[in-house]
């Protein structure tokens, strides 16, 4: 497990901040926190419409058992509970609450979803509970003035945008761009960064579409795109309308520069199901090292993963990129575990999540996960990616803007 951390020092926090709590010889346990166990929970849509982010879930759950295997984190056992919330925020509030007052999780570790851990994020707060590594990658999961008990895990979609942005202008720079986006915070942000990273020549953008989670089809909203007269198009959500757009982009004859954000860009969950043949062409970004991608066929990080994956997570869909993110995510849990030691107290949780500094094995080269207290966000840099009709390919170098 070649994960490279670097511990960095937590002292000098604010001093009216809520985690600055000063050091005791003998802390209060988190509850779930017994001698031999670590107790956490979790929601994911297992079902629903996001449901092709179960493998995410599935991975961590293995990855604990990998770990387990070996001793454990300092003498402790994980328990991972991973509840279905199937993609829906009043489903989520419900198991949350479950998991923190009937199960009593020492923590909520990697819930997936914008909406639905938006849902949550005050009664965690409210409560000191540590909502730590959502999956999502909204800005509003690194507010650690109003809401320091949680912390986001992906690259920020306002910088996935931007650097989307500058994309299109250096590669076509009179793009007329059209722009579909999911109808919530996710959605908001994405077009947010993509706006502000056009700057002023936003005026490109001749026509912004979104659509909500529960929509059969974005054929209409494609379709206004097209007859807009947009030549590029850039759009962001969850594989399933990834998949859902790319087809009706095919039904049309259109040929458009189109960009995808990374949320969507799964091989396995967008692109076969409609056919790899019409997504050739397709710019996506990535922080983490694709697996379908030949380039990282010899990478040490990759061959770890996949011994990895042989051992736990057998007969699963080897290019679903959703296993590599399982892996890493929960690489990133474990040294804050490590970090805890002995003082597995809710405040500490909380603090040794916003103390890292890591190379994960199968992050992109050059790009660290690292948080302090004063930055919640974790990854802040990405590389392009173009589908050649077989795989996600890296391009260039990484990119934070």
């Amino acid at each position: 497990m070649a994960i490279e951390v670097t511990r960095r020092q937590t002292l000098g926090l604010a001093s009216g901040a809520l985690l600055a709590t000063p050091a005791i010889a003998r802390a209060q346990q988190a509850p779930g926190v017994t001698q031999g166990e670590i107790l956490l929970g979790q929601t994911m849509p297992y079902s629903g419409p996001a449901s092709s982010y179960a493998p995410i879930g599935r991975t961590e759950a293995a990855y604990m058992d990998f770990v387990n295997a070996q001793g454990g984190v300092n003498g402790r056992k994980i328990k991972l509970l991973s509840l279905d919330d199937g993609y829906s925020p009043p489903k989520t509030v419900e198991l949350t609450r479950q998991l923190v007052e009937s199960d009593r999780v020492a923590a909520i570790y990697q819930p997936l979803g914008t909406p639905t851990s938006v849902g949550t994020r005050r009664y965690l707060n409210q409560r000191k509970v540590p909502q730590i590594f959502v999956a999502s990658g909204a800005t509003l999961f690194g507010d650690r003035e109003r809401f320091p008990w949680t912390i986001g895990w992906q690259v920020s979609y306002q910088i996935e945008g931007r650097v989307y942005a500058r994309y299109i202008l250096d590669t076509k720079p009179d793009a007329r761009i059209g722009v579909i986006t999911q109808n919530d915070d996710s959605g908001r942000d994405f077009l947010k960064g993509f706006r502000d990273g056009l700057g002023e020549r936003v005026k490109q953008i001749v026509l912004t579409q979104s659509y909500e989670v529960s929509d059969p089809t974005i054929d209409q909203q494609i379709n206004n795109l097209h007859q807009a007269g947009a030549d590029t198009l850039f759009s962001s959500g969850i594989p399933r309308f990834t998949a859902l757009g790319l087809r009706a982009v095919t039904s049309l004859g259109w040929k458009p520069l189109y960009v995808i954000a990374s949320v969507g860009s799964s091989v396995a969950s967008a692109i076969l199901p409609v056919g790899p043949e019409h997504a050739v062409g397709l710019i996506s970004g990535a922080y983490m090292k694709d697996p379908s991608d030949p380039q990282w066929r010899d990478d040490p990080g990759y061959q770890e993963w996949l011994a990895f994956m042989r051992k736990y997570r057998p007969g699963t869909e080897l290019t679903d990129i959703n296993n590599v993110y399982g892996y890493c995510a929960a690489q990133t849990l474990i040294p804050v575990l490590k970090q805890c030691g002995e003082d597995l107290s809710r405040e500490n949780i909380m603090r040794q999540a916003t103390s890292l500094d890591i190379q994960l094995p199968m992050f992109q080269n050059g790009i660290r996960f690292t948080t302090t207290p004063t930055d919640y966000y974790g990854i802040k840099k990405l590389r392009l990616q173009r589908f050649d009709g077989k795989a996600w390919v890296s391009f260039g170098s990484p990119i934070g803007v």
